[in-house]
């Protein structure tokens, strides 16, 4: 199984709703995250995706956040943006935008608040009803 990784910094505040303790009370993050596309198979080229796809389509979603105030951006406004809830919200955006061959797939989003805390969201594959590329479940208002 072969495996791609790309990085991205980007930089935002929020704070948790629900939540008691400092957290609960607007501070900022310098972000990093990772994602991680897999598959069992390289294209003619000898890749398994293009790393400028996978960029750009990462860049496109970090700069919809990037030096925004959480809470403010849909789907944060409602959803509590929590790193895990920010994991899951990377990973449904990217694997809307990516379109990998070969039976390749995004495998997981990592992001960083800071150097030594960090949530990860992992695909589904597998899971009951859904093999290789199965559906996510998507961040739901309310």
């Amino acid at each position: 199984m072969f495996e791609v990784s790309v990085e991205e910094t980007f930089a935002a505040g929020h704070f948790l709703r629900q939540y008691r303790g400092k957290c609960e009370n607007p501070h900022g993050h310098n972000y990093k995250i990772r994602v991680t596309v897999r598959g069992p198979e390289l294209d003619e080229a000898g890749l398994l995706v293009d790393f400028v796809e996978l960029k750009r389509v990462l860049n496109q979603v970090v700069e919809r956040l990037d030096h925004r105030f959480l809470n403010d951006v849909a789907p944060f406004d409602v959803v509590n943006p929590s790193a895990e809830n920010m994991a899951k919200y990377f990973f449904d955006e990217i694997r809307r935008g990516l379109t990998p061959a070969r039976g390749a797939e995004l495998d997981e989003v990592k992001i960083w608040e800071t150097d030594t805390s960090c949530a990860t969201y992992r695909s589904p594959r597998q899971s009951a009803g859904s093999g290789p590329g199965g559906s996510a479940h998507e961040i739901t208002e309310g």
